[in-house]
Order: structure tokens, then sequence, then C-alpha cells
């Protein structure tokens, strides 16, 4: 019986999605859904959900949980990662008061800045034991992460491991649906090239009918700036830039030195910036998880097919129909040729029986390379850092990070790492 293993399983209403997708697949049909998670009164929910769920449609899976990862890897075809290293509480509210002491405020905190850097220094080390075991119980096995930070994870596994893996991120492919929407145009018969990297690709080409769109998407943008919106930021940077970028204006906001400013505190409502918004989003989804909780498990429950990549990467392997997808990968062979090789690229990808086959960009406008290299080496640091245990690389790539290093001073990002070190306790490793 082939086997696809989810780890982070207790990510009820994602684990719902992805494998609720398998189960519509006709290829999948006979395959073992194995579920681990650390939580396992969370892992225990997710499989009485899916289990209900594959009676609901007639699914012909077989849905266990396991408490040992080794056995819940063991044989797998295909492994889904989703997993978050110290949770809510304590890692993140930690990666927020302690920078907000020194007076650096932050937006989400999971990608590149202060925040991501500690998510990836907690979870680097944990997915590297992941790949080990995979080498050592599933080596042929397709690896497909969800968890950010996207770009330091996957650089990770696939510099420091022989796993076979892809990042899948949903900004890519809410990109233009999102963009149209705000802007009232017509979204169908469209095409699209986008490519960077993870939550700063670019959308280098949007075409209806082989007609250009800029020219207009451009024009709507800039009425569309007079008035309070969500998305002012990202419409900024176009602006100024000449492109649209693929991750959110919250995102973005904390990605670059223009836009969180204590010198320029105006910008926040000029711009409508959502400081804090990642522990405002948790407190409300902690808050209405029984709400949730008791509409996912009521007698009825049912699926439709999601737009998550998942599901239609492997049913592409499974049956030879090539699916066309952005992923996350190494920029080996220069896939993207302005950006550094050891860099994670996001990048048009092919998946089909022969696997996962990346595609070839070019050379990015020189603009767009420049913002995407200035989060590239403050994430090729964190690797370092993860992997060597050297506390320098940690300082390295705080001092390196845009939005850190124009609102503090050398001295106290030094201070403000190793306080944040110290918070992290055991859930990370001993630094020299």
């Amino acid at each position: 019986m082939s086997k696809i293993t989810f780890i982070g399983a207790g990510s009820t209403v994602f684990v719902k999605n992805v494998l609720g997708d398998c189960m519509l697949v006709p290829a999948l049909q006979g395959f073992e859904f194995a579920l681990y998670d650390i939580d396992e009164k969370r892992m225990s929910e997710s499989q009485n959900l899916l289990t209900q769920l594959a009676e609901a449609l007639d699914a012909d899976v077989t849905i266990r949980s396991y408490q040992d990862r080794k056995q819940a890897l063991q044989g797998a075809k295909y492994v889904f990662n989703a997993i978050q290293v110290g949770g809510y509480k304590p890692s993140t509210v930690i990666d927020f008061e302690i920078p907000k002491k020194y007076g650096l405020r932050q937006t989400i905190a999971d990608t590149v800045g202060i925040g991501g850097i500690f998510r990836s220094l907690r979870t680097i080390p944990v997915m590297l034991d992941f790949a080990r075991d995979i080498e050592d119980v599933a080596p042929d096995a397709l690896f497909m992460n969800y968890t950010n930070p996207m770009a330091t994870l996957m650089g990770a596994l696939q510099q420091h491991s022989g796993v076979k893996s892809v990042g899948l991120c949903h900004s890519v492919q809410a990109c233009t649906k999102e963009l149209f929407k705000n802007l009232g145009m017509d979204h169908s018969r469209i095409e699209e090239k986008i490519a960077g990297i993870n939550h700063m690709a670019w959308l280098l080409e949007v075409k209806q009918d082989g007609v250009d769109l800029y020219p207009e998407i451009k024009r709507k943008a800039l009425e569309k700036q007079q008035e309070r919106h969500h998305d002012m930021v990202r419409f900024k940077l176009m602006e100024h830039f000449g492109y649209y970028v693929t991750e959110s204006s919250e995102h973005n906001a904390e990605y670059h030195p223009y836009f969180i400013k204590s010198n320029y505190p105006e910008l926040i409502e000029q711009l409508n910036i959502p400081l804090d918004e990642y522990p405002r989003r948790c407190e409300e989804q902690i808050a209405n998880w029984e709400k949730v909780q008791k509409t996912l498990t009521s007698e009825g429950v049912t699926h439709t097919r999601s737009k998550e990549y998942g599901s239609q990467i492997i049913e592409a392997i499974e049956t030879n129909q090539v699916f066309k997808f952005g992923g996350n990968v190494l920029n080996t062979g220069n896939l993207i040729t302005n950006l550094p090789t050891k860099a994670t690229v996001e990048v048009p990808c092919i998946a089909d029986r022969s696997g996962i086959t990346p595609t070839f960009v070019g050379e990015l406008p020189l603009q767009l390379a420049g913002l995407n290299h200035t989060n590239i080496h403050s994430q090729l640091l964190t690797i370092e850092a993860a992997v060597t245990k050297k506390r320098d690389y940690i300082y390295q790539a705080a001092l390196l990070d845009p939005h850190t290093k124009a609102e503090l001073s050398i001295d106290d990002i030094v201070s403000m790492c190793d306080e944040l070190i110290e918070a992290h306790g055991d859930y990370l490793p001993k630094y020299q």
C-alpha cells in the first residue's frame, strides 16, 4: 500500500484541505494517509475528521495516526510538512515582544526580519531531523513543505540533505486573482509569469488574450491609491519599482526598509500597515477554534477540491498528466541568472511522472534582483547559523536584514539577538 505522510497533522483545517483533495483523486485510491504530530489530541481530532470525510466521499483510503515519527514516515511515497516549532506561545510572542522593546515593530514576522530569523533557527534543526528520518526509511519520498520561513527551510533542506523536496506557497496562486479583484478587472484568460524568491516573487508578465495588462493595472492602481485600502504597500512598490509582488502588503511592509519607520510614524496610517497582525490573527483563531472544530466535525462533513498544489502534484506524478505550478527550489543551474546559486528561488515548475522539474527564468529586471538580494543574504546567513551553531552568523543575518538595520544600531541588534536566544531557551540549540 502506497503512503502519504502528513507531518504537523494537528493543523486540522489544513489537513482537511490537503488530504481531502487527495481523497478526490482516483489515482490515490488505495493509499494510506499517515498522520504525525507531537500534539496527540489535535492529531486525534484530525484523524476523526478525515475518517468521517473518507466515509462521506466514499474514498478508498486508510487513515492512521502514529506516535513514532519514523514509523509514520516508513515507506512513504509523499510527505507533507506543516509544522510550527514553539507555537504562538511562547515563541511567536517572544519574536514580537522583545524586538518591540528595542523599538522594532513587525507585522507578520514569519519570513525574514528578526522574527523570520528566529523562526528559522527554531525550525531548521527539526527539518533536518525529518530529513535524516526520510533518508533512512523513505529515501525515494517527495517532501512538500508548506511551513514558513520557506526560503531558509528549503535552502537548509536542499543544501544539507539528499531528500527530494519542493516548497509550496499560496502567494503565487493567489497573486493575480487578488490583484484583479482589488482593481475590478476581469481575471479570465490570463497568462502570467511569476518568479523571484518566496514572498518576494514578481509578476513579470500578465496578459489577456496576448495583450499586456500592466499599463491598465498601473493606471488603476494609482487611482486606487487615492483611497485607503488593504494593498497600499504593494501598490507603492509597483509604482516605484515597476512590478507587482506576490505576497501581501502586510508581509512586504516588513521586508523592506521603507515602510515601518520610527522617524515616519505617519506611514502606518497612510499605508494602512497592520502592526502586530500575526499575533492578532493567532488570538482570533484560538478564540474561534471551538466553533470551527464543531463546524468541521458536524454531521454531513464534505469537501470540494481546493486550489492547494499538493494533490495536483501527486496526481501529475502518478498519472503523468503534466501540472505547472510555482515551486521553491535551489537556484541550481542559475534558473534566475542574477540571483545567487545557493538562494532558494520561486520559479515555474513542472510535475509529471519524472518528478519535479524547475524551469529556466533568466535574468530578473535589475531593480527586482536588487530587492531580492537584500533578503537573500540574510537568509543564507541564517542557514549558516542553524547548521554551524555559530552565534556570529545570527548577528550578521540580523545586521543585514533591511528593516532591522534601518531602525537599530549594531549594538542594539546584537543585544536584541542575545536576548532572543536566551528567551527561546530549549527551542534553540546551543550557539558558539
